[in-house]
């Protein structure tokens, strides 16, 4: 039977149409488009018209409709107005767990993340390891020490004698956990590597090209040859290989070398030992941007560095040389600067921080042949931050720097916290010791974002 309804009727059924209308338009795909070519006053019953037709029954410009269809309709928003509640209700959880990592009180910004590890890490020995380790250990819950010591940390027990040494050096309230690697030459044995596994303190083994880096002479010659039996063994072992990749070909550019070297080694090492796991370390390229992305997820990372992420091979030059931006592998162009920024703020599970800190007295670095290395440890946060914040990208930076690298070793997540606020604070100029003073990354500048811990 039809009726003409009321007009109390006919005004709610235009506000339910109205309101499917903005949060469900595509419901309204059977509604001519010339009913937006209508007079203001035939609107709203061309629109019911099209309602009538989308549950199957005639309608007219008069609002005469059946009670079928108005049952109908009452039900279709009540699906609808369901939905939306569903989609408040998960926007605010979201907005909820937002709120719980970035805090703002009055105009300071606050964002709580889990601890940090370091996964590439130079403590030195001696007065240096004792000056330099407090500033790791403040910021870092463990990290992955590099072994290029003189002499080098070629077998466990002297690795296992290096962690002794570190564990004496911290302060007496951290926690920090020194873990260690051993330092892959022409002469390691496959049963050094079993011993390395089974002490339960050695996680990687580091792989110099002889002669790429600060003490690296005694490194690699013959990978595929000598080296390969124990390659085989860290296999076996679960031990990732963790490489220096840069060839030292004096014919190669030194700009190139990281580029060569994935062409010539990694990406044959890959095809020859799919199983071995390999770490990437301070990548400094597109090319190996794309190297790491082209492999599997769980068997090739990479460790990225805050001065690669910020700086670019200008940064050696303005003003004069400039000694303490000097690192190998060596600052690249902006082109690789770029990719590699968009590397670790896309999310990407393969990218982990590591500092690749490394200190050396400031009378070494400001010589006739100076060393290479940038001491960034107390600043290394504080740029990671901003290197994120810039990329619209901090809800991704917890997982760069506390996720990705233990979940690639397969270790536990830290349990505690630290704080960064966005608070500007100024870098020492100096950094001075019994031995002498050492040039932190960025002395004297003011920086954006400060550490503290929870």
């Amino acid at each position: 039977m039809i009726k003409t309804l009321s007009l109390p009727c006919q005004v709610c059924i235009y506000i339910l149409i109205v309101v499917l209308f903005i949060f469900h338009f595509h419901a309204f795909s059977s509604i001519p488009f010339s009913v937006f070519t209508k007079k203001k006053k035939d609107i709203f019953p061309a629109i019911l018209h099209g309602m009538c037709r989308m549950f199957g029954e005639k309608g007219s410009h008069g609002i005469n409709i059946n009670k079928g269809c108005i049952w109908n309709l009452l039900l279709f928003c009540m699906d609808k107005c369901r939905m939306f509640g569903e989609m408040v209700f998960r926007l605010s959880s979201k907005r909820f767990e937002n709120h719980r990592r970035f805090n703002c009180k009055g105009t300071m910004m606050e964002l709580s993340i889990t601890q940090p590890d370091d996964w590439h890490l130079h403590l030195r020995d001696g007065d240096l390891l004792e000056g330099v380790i407090p500033h790791s250990a403040k910021h870092f819950g463990r990290a992955i020490v590099m072994p290029n010591l003189k002499p080098p940390i070629t077998t466990t027990a002297a690795a296992l004698a290096y962690r002794e040494s570190i564990l004496k050096a911290l302060p007496k309230d951290s926690s920090f956990t020194p873990l260690m690697t051993l330092y892959l030459t022409d002469m390691t044995s496959p049963d050094e590597i079993k011993r390395a596994k089974k002490s339960g303190a050695v996680y990687g083994v580091k792989l110099y090209p002889a002669g790429a880096t600060t003490n690296s002479q005694d490194g690699v010659t013959d990978l595929f040859g000598k080296c390969f039996p124990v390659l085989e063994e860290m296999v076996e072992q679960d031990l990732p290989l963790l490489v220096h990749g840069e060839v030292t070909n004096p014919n190669v550019d030194i700009f190139d070398r990281e580029k060569v070297y994935i062409e010539t080694i990694l990406e044959p090492l890959v095809q020859k030992l799919p199983q071995l796991k390999i770490v990437m370390e301070h990548i400094t390229t597109m090319d190996a941007v794309k190297f790491v992305m082209s492999c599997k997820e769980d068997s090739v990372g990479a460790t990225v560095t805050p001065q690669h992420l910020i700086l670019n091979r200008n940064a050696l030059f303005q003003g004069g040389l400039q000694p303490h931006n000097y690192c190998l592998p060596v600052l690249k162009r902006e082109i690789h600067r770029q990719a590699i920024v968009s590397a670790v703020t896309s999310g990407s599970k393969r990218f982990f921080l590591g500092t690749d800190s490394a200190p050396h007295e400031k009378r070494k670095k400001e010589c006739a042949c100076g060393c290479a290395g940038i001491f960034n440890a107390p600043v290394a946060l504080s740029l990671y931050a901003k290197v994120f914040e810039e990329a619209g990208a901090l809800n991704k930076l917890e997982a760069f720097t506390s996720f990705n690298g233990s979940d690639f070793y397969g270790l536990p997540r830290n349990k505690s916290k630290l704080t960064l606020k966005k608070a500007p604070w100024k870098v020492p100029e100096l950094l001075s010791f019994p031995f002498g003073d050492i040039v932190p990354m960025f002395a004297g500048e003011t920086l954006e974002w400060e550490v503290s811990l929870n």
